[in-house]
């Protein structure tokens, strides 16, 4: 099964604790790893913003992404958010079969 990256901004770290903790619960996520820290420049309603965010890297299958979005859509403060998957060309092995195990 094809393995995929989702990409997510999250105000804040416990926003995307959260999302991480619900996409884990529900197995629609093998693993999310977040980072803090990101600066977010964008257009907003005609405006220039700029945000402090945590970066959300949600890995799971290409199937598993219409779940994952509804799921991120349901439980996100933003009233947009980003949700962008990006396909695993190559990986570990090891890594890829221990994540088809963790979405079962």
């Amino acid at each position: 099964m094809p393995a995929a990256v989702i990409l997510c901004a999250a105000p804040d770290r416990r926003a995307a604790e959260r999302i991480a903790r619900l996409l884990v619960e529900r197995k629609l996520a093998g693993c999310v790893s977040f980072a803090g820290g990101a600066i977010s420049l964008y257009r907003w309603k005609g405006r220039m913003e700029r945000a402090k965010e945590t970066l959300l890297f949600i890995k799971t299958t290409e199937k598993n992404f219409s779940k994952v979005k509804k799921a991120i859509e349901a439980n996100h403060p933003y009233e947009v958010p980003e949700i962008l998957s990006l396909p695993v060309k190559r990986g570990s092995a090891a890594y890829l079969k221990w994540l088809a195990g963790a979405l079962k």
